[in-house]
């Protein structure tokens, strides 16, 4: 079985390996495929990932390649994870969305708008190819925003996709962990859209857990740490760390303007000084400090994350003393790649799993539309995806998910039609923006400085 990742250049890349390496009997891996476009960039990431299989005694073969259609012909399934702009496009992304009084954060909001803008055409490009050369490959997306992206695509047609996110099952995973149970032993309830998703029940052996758990004061501060226990406790559901954003508007605007970086100039500069080491290393003569210089870079680089909303070292004191040094973990989180490959497992072998996944609403959610792309709970199995019965959610949570998903449809229009004031449509429709003369100046200042990616528009 082949296993393609389009995007292969990506930082993560080295973390996907490590746990395809624990995951490939399971699956019954052959081949995994790194593409990207940014030769360079994945010459010498490909050489941290090639290192990581070498130790591992190579129990399948990995190849790199910038030619997409080689990389896709023969997939069994791809995992889609690119940037179109690169880092530098979301550094501008969130910048601007900050000039402009707004959140500047990399999915959510004004900055996820500009990077749809860029990913839509990109994957549906990537989609019409893999449906030319391997039209029976299931394609799982992370490519942000992940849920926009995957509505975009079933749009055109496509049905072979699946939106995938690690923080859609963060609270299966969080319960599992308080409990001391596996995974699979809690089935938990999620409804939403990508990044604004809440989990209403979690199951274990038939029981629903989660009121005794959003009572505990340390199973808050263990999961849901970004949100004061009041509000968790008010909503009676966890929260997905995202809806920080829409619960804390202000505060997380203020801190983020108060930041000497945004996140996206912050990894921006780590990218560049972590490349420029690992260059200096050289790899192939110096595997052992050039896998300690990636590690010391991933632990600097998850140091920072949402540090606003959970109490981290801010950018400036974690780069008081910044060495790329650590010591090399024997497994890394499995993350999205855990999804994706958990999906694989349950779709090939017919190993039932329960997931929470971007896929079509299919009348699970009562006041969202059938073909809308949701983050909801599914079984998978070998018959392939069925989307589980959430019923009615309270009023609240779903005029903001109705909210956003106008905002999705309308970008997704857009970017179809290339119509700025569609685009300003959107804008308008997004919860976190609203104002009109905010949208117009918002558009414009995207469509310009993107206009490479995106080209012109009327």
């Amino acid at each position: 079985m082949k296993l393609t990742v389009i995007g292969g250049r990506g930082v993560r890349s080295p973390l996907f390996v490590m746990t395809v390496l624990r995951w490939q009997e399971r699956i019954g891996l052959e081949e995994l495929c790194l593409m990207d476009v940014d030769e360079h960039k994945l010459s010498l990431i490909g050489a941290i990932c090639q290192e990581l299989v070498r130790r591992a005694d190579e129990p399948f073969r990995l190849t790199i390649t910038t030619d997409a259609r080689q990389a896709l012909t023969g997939a069994a399934h791809v995992v889609t994870t690119i940037r179109p702009g690169f880092e530098q496009g979301r550094a501008l992304d969130e910048r601007i969305a900050l000039q402009h009084g707004v959140l500047g954060q990399e999915t959510t909001g004004p900055a996820g708008f500009a990077m749809a803008l860029r990913s839509i055409p990109a994957i549906l490009d990537y989609a019409r190819l893999l449906q030319e050369v391997s039209p029976e490959a299931w394609m799982f997306n992370f490519t942000n925003p992940a849920g926009l992206v995957t509505q975009a695509v079933r749009d055109a047609g496509f049905t072979r996709i699946v939106g995938i996110c690690d923080g859609a099952n963060a609270a299966q995973h969080s319960v599992a962990d308080w409990l001391g149970v596996s995974s699979q032993q809690v089935q938990t309830e999620v409804f939403g859209l990508n990044h604004l998703s809440w989990a209403r029940r979690a199951w274990v052996d038939g029981q629903d857990v989660l009121p005794g758990l959003l009572a505990d004061d340390g199973f808050l501060r263990h999961a849901q740490a970004a949100f004061e226990p009041e509000l968790v406790r008010h909503m009676g559901m966890f929260l997905n760390e995202y809806l920080y954003y829409y619960y804390y508007a202000e505060r997380a605007v203020a801190a983020l303007l108060a930041e000497p970086k945004t996140r996206g100039e912050e990894i921006f500069e780590l990218n560049r000084r972590l490349l420029e080491q690992l260059e200096e290393i050289d790899i192939a003569r110096n595997p052992e400090r050039a896998l300690r210089c990636y590690f010391g870079y991933e632990r600097r680089r998850g140091a920072t994350y949402m540090h606003y909303a959970y109490g981290g070292p801010s950018i400036e004191e974690a780069d008081r003393n910044l060495i790329f040094d650590s010591e090399i973990p024997a497994e890394a989180g499995e993350g999205y790649a855990g999804v994706a490959l958990s999906l694989i497992e349950a779709l090939t072998k017919n190993e039932p799993l329960h997931v929470a996944i971007n896929v079509p609403n299919q009348g699970a959610i009562v006041g969202m539309g059938e073909t809308d792309v949701v983050e909801v709970s599914c079984r998978v199995d070998g018959e392939g995806i069925h989307v589980l019965p959430v019923g009615e959610v309270p009023e609240p949570q779903l005029g903001l998910m109705r909210a956003v998903k106008l905002y999705e449809r309308l970008t997704v229009q857009a970017v179809q039609e290339k119509s700025r004031q569609r685009a300003i449509e959107a804008l308008m429709a997004h919860p976190l923006v609203l104002s009109y003369s905010r949208a117009r100046s918002l558009v414009d200042a995207y469509l310009h400085v993107h206009r490479q990616y995106v080209g012109e528009w009327h």
